[in-house]
């Protein structure tokens, strides 16, 4: 029987996930902070969970699927970098010395992939939206985040749940799924059982609790001068000076920059599930998952203003106790690469068929002559 993991790199913590014979066997969370700072913390949680015939490794905007051993040794960080989070080694060091936290998590992961490859381990690195062929090319245009690898894995564990619960065929899956975590929201748009269409954390219209999200192209004029640690606030921890989304949403009735953060959060999210019925005109249901619709206060909410189909939160996968949808959704993808149980869900949903990187659909003169800069391996 295939024995696999699945790796979430979330912004709070890095979540483990382990099939055996596609059911679960081993759970561990690690606090991300934890990871960048002891990378040696995330190492020992995955051989805990060994052996195993493949690891669903921490993709960021994602690629197409691609084998750690393919990679060679003295390319591998700046392959990660560039490739997976659209950044550089020095971006990310200087972010890190300024105490930017979604910083620590890109630094957690590359060092995630340097101490893997080390290892030998039998790692897979795999899609984001943007790359998967049932998403149509023209929703591609000028976007570099469609919905980051952890959120396509969602997507996947939402079409598991749907189709066993409604006992439906994956062809007839049809939904509109919410992701709110502690660092970004997304929204995807799944339709005959296949991922066609998201709006990513950096590309929905209403701050995440971390992430100021998109931005108006004159604001990014007037301001000019932009870091990648830049990506990582203005969100609604910065609108309201809130160190946690509790503490935000317990604040909305007292602070009114807390509540102003919260309407804009909550009102964003509703906007992108709006938005995505030109692309799933009649999703059966809106499944929502993340650390944020955990809070009474926001799932309330968007059962309330999401009225277009049934609301409810996305089925966990048997003997799930602690980690996250994401971290689920990246072992499902793993056992179905690996021809595991979930192997005719993944082949359903084309995600061996993904081709390219988050940067193929860039039309902008800007942008003219950058992906020649890129580090290739191949």
């Amino acid at each position: 029987m295939v024995r696999v993991v699945g790796i979430d790199p979330g912004t709070k913590s890095m979540d483990i996930c382990g099939l055996d014979g596609g059911a679960v066997y081993y759970e561990r969370v690690v606090d991300t902070v934890d990871a960048a700072r002891r990378p040696e913390a995330l190492m020992e949680a995955i051989e805990a969970a060994e052996p195993v015939d493949l690891i669903a490794g921490p993709s960021g905007y994602g690629v197409e699927v691609t084998s750690l051993r393919d990679v060679p040794e003295d390319r591998v960080e700046d392959w990660y970098y560039e490739y997976i989070l659209l950044t550089d080694k020095a971006h990310i060091e200087n972010a890190v010395k300024k105490g930017s936290f979604g910083a620590l998590v890109y630094y957690a992961m590359t060092t995630s992939a340097i101490e893997m490859k080390r290892r030998g381990w039998p790692v897979c690195y795999i899609p984001g939206v943007i790359q998967l062929p049932t998403v149509p090319t023209h929703r591609k245009v000028n976007k570099l985040d469609m919905g980051t690898a952890d959120k396509m894995c969602v997507a996947v564990l939402g079409v598991h749940d749907q189709a066993k619960r409604l006992d439906l065929p994956y062809s007839d899956v049809s939904f509109i799924h919410v992701e709110m975590g502690f660092g970004y929201n997304a929204v995807l748009g799944v339709d005959e059982g296949r991922i066609v269409d998201g709006i990513g954390g950096t590309t929905i219209s209403g701050p995440g609790f971390l992430t100021i999200s998109s931005m108006d192209a004159e604001l990014v004029q007037i301001v000019g001068q932009w870091e990648k640690a830049d990506a990582f606030s203005g969100g609604c921890a910065s609108i309201g000076d809130c160190s946690t989304p509790e503490e935000l949403v317990e604040r909305i009735g007292v602070d009114e920059h807390c509540r102003l953060a919260y309407d804009a959060m909550i009102e964003g999210v509703v906007k992108a599930v709006l938005a995505m019925t030109a692309s799933v005109p009649k999703p059966k249901e809106v499944l929502l998952s993340g650390r944020l619709t955990r809070i009474k206060e926001v799932e309330d909410d968007l059962l309330t203003r999401i009225d277009l189909a049934p609301v409810r939160r996305v089925g966990w996968l048997r003997g799930i106790q602690k980690v996250k949808e994401t971290a689920q959704g990246y072992a499902l993808v793993g056992d179905g690469l690996a021809g595991g149980r979930f192997q005719r869900l993944i082949e359903w949903m084309r995600i061996k068929d993904a081709k390219g990187t988050a940067m193929d659909y860039v039309f902008h003169p800007k942008f003219t002559g950058f992906r020649e800069t890129l580090v290739p391996f191949k």
